[in-house]
C-alpha cells in the first residue's frame, strides 16, 4: 500500500469503528450494512502516490435492464447529489456507487457524507427495483446462501418424516 492507502485505511477505520454496522474485511476493504443493503468501501491505489475511495452497494441482482429501466436509472443520475446507478451485464445487478480521492487531503466528514448517501439511496432504491422489476437485493441473496449452507450440512435434520 502507498502512503495514501495507509491514511485513507487509517481515517475509514478510525471513523467508523464505532459504527455497529461496520466490518474489516481487509486492510482496502471494508462493509457497511444499511437495511437491506450493504456498501462496500474499497481503497483503490491511483497511481504511485494517490489513493481512491470507491463505495459500492449492490441493489438488485438478476434483473435484465430493459428500456424503460434504464432511462429511469439516468432520469435519476441526473438529480442526485452525488453517486450514480449503474449496470453490470455479468448477473445482470445493479449497482449504485460513488468514488471520492482519498489520501491526507480525505476527511471524516466527507467520507460519513458519501457512505450515508450511497447507503440511504441503495437501500431504499433496491427495494423499488425489486418491486416494479424483479432480481433480489443483497439481503436476499445473504438470506438464501445462509439456507442454502445449513441445508447442505444439515439436510437431514430439516426433512420431516418419510421425506428424502
Amino acid at each position: 500500500m502507498n502512503a495514501a492507502e495507509i491514511a485513507t485505511a487509517k481515517l475509514i477505520e478510525q471513523t467508523l469503528k464505532d459504527n455497529p454496522a461496520y466490518r474489516k474485511i481487509d486492510d482496502s476493504l471494508y462493509v457497511v450494512r444499511q437495511g437491506s443493503t450493504y456498501v462496500m468501501i474499497n481503497i483503490v491505489s491511483w497511481g504511485p502516490d494517490r489513493a481512491l475511495v470507491c463505495c459500492v452497494a449492490q441493489l438488485v441482482k438478476g434483473v435484465k435492464l430493459d428500456p424503460e429501466l434504464a432511462k429511469k436509472l439516468l432520469e435519476l443520475n441526473a438529480h442526485l447529489r452525488f453517486g450514480a446507478f449503474a449496470y453490470e451485464p455479468d448477473g445482470d445487478v445493479i449497482l449504485f456507487l460513488h468514488s471520492i480521492l482519498g489520501g491526507e487531503t480525505l476527511n471524516r466528514e466527507e467520507l460519513l457524507a458519501t457512505v450515508k448517501d450511497v447507503a440511504v439511496v441503495a437501500d431504499d432504491y433496491d427495494d423499488r427495483i425489486r418491486q416494479k422489476y424483479g432480481g433480489q437485493t443483497m439481503k436476499d441473496l445473504l438470506e438464501e446462501a445462509a439456507l442454502e449452507r445449513i441445508l447442505l450440512n444439515n439436510r437431514k435434520q430439516f426433512l420431516f418424516e418419510g421425506e428424502n
